[in-house]
């Protein structure tokens, strides 16, 4: 009945009947790709696909959208694509080592539901420890360039200041990487508090 009043429609391209299709599936089993930002964390940077298309749209639906029932079948991806990265050497993926979401408005992920990032890492099979939050006073980064994003992070991003065990070693997990200047000033607020990012996935490269 659910099914009849709401059918459901591909996250990617909006196909109806499924949550996301065999075509959109295909787009995001493509091998993760390095990118380098223009802000240059100073850690490897990888990306699942660019910011376009079918990785746009399920992004966009993920956030915006509410479509929580795309998150398991995104996570699997994400799992993937490290266990690939790890495999080939690219990304340091030692025992010890978890998934961090990147930095987020508490207010606003409470709005969406939840942290979306956070529920993707979730479901990648990796232990996952949130570290870091976006301060509430933040503005907006959208239309800034790399420097005003930058100055815009620098003391907004704070840790988390209990998260349940000891974590020294994490790869940082966003939705999309533009600039660079969120990896870059999470880094360094890790590294301030002796954490190691081994590197940066993120689901999409604008």
């Amino acid at each position: 009945m659910f099914e009849l009043l709401l059918p459901r429609r591909c996250v990617g391209c909006g196909a109806a009947g499924v949550t996301l299709c065999e075509l959109c599936r295909c787009a995001w089993r493509s091998p993760p790709f390095r990118v380098y930002p223009r802000v240059d964390p100073r850690v490897p940077v990888f990306a699942l696909g660019p910011w376009g298309g079918v990785h746009r749209a399920t992004v966009i639906g993920l956030k915006e959208r509410g479509r929580r029932d795309a998150i398991p079948e995104i996570g699997a991806v994400l799992g993937s694509a490290i266990r690939y990265l790890a495999a080939r050497g690219d990304l340091s993926m030692d025992p010890g080592t978890v998934l961090s979401p990147a930095p987020t408005r508490r207010r606003s992920a409470r709005l969406r539901g939840g942290d979306t990032v956070a529920a993707v890492c979730r479901e990648s099979g990796f232990e996952v420890v949130p570290l870091v939050y976006l301060a509430p006073s933040t503005r907006d980064s959208a239309g800034l360039d790399a420097a005003s994003r930058r100055s815009n992070l620098v003391g907004a991003v704070r840790r988390i200041n209990r998260v349940g065990r000891s974590v020294d070693r994490v790869v940082l997990v966003d939705d999309v990487v533009t600039t660079g200047a969120t990896a870059g000033v999470t880094v360094e607020c890790l590294a301030v508090a002796g954490i190691q990012v081994t590197g940066v996935v993120v689901l999409t490269a604008a």
